[in-house]
């Protein structure tokens, strides 16, 4: 059960990182930069409850390779929304 409880914390502290940098982009941004930013914060929200949900799945049958394939979708999704914020910041 550590392993869940570390890659609850993993995950959290990966989309926390995105919404922050978000918060961040909206002070010294324009409106539109706002409006986008906005959208990047409610799709980290909906990816945390995405994986959340798969993580508690009840058929799975090989833990190591779920695990695997939700860290896989966490670092795709991560570095999606960190290059939208790089085109907001710059």
């Amino acid at each position: 059960m550590a392993s869940i409880r570390l890659f609850k914390k993993e995950v959290n502290n990966v989309l926390s990182e995105v919404i922050e940098q978000c918060y961040e982009s909206q002070l010294s941004g324009d409106d539109k930069n706002y409006e986008k930013a906005e959208k990047i914060i409610e799709e980290a929200i909906t990816t945390f409850d995405e994986i959340i949900e798969k993580l508690y799945q009840n058929d799975i049958e090989d833990y190591k390779s779920h695990f695997k394939g939700l860290r896989t979708e966490l670092n795709k999704k991560h570095e999606k929304m960190s290059k939208d914020i790089s085109k907001l910041t710059h």
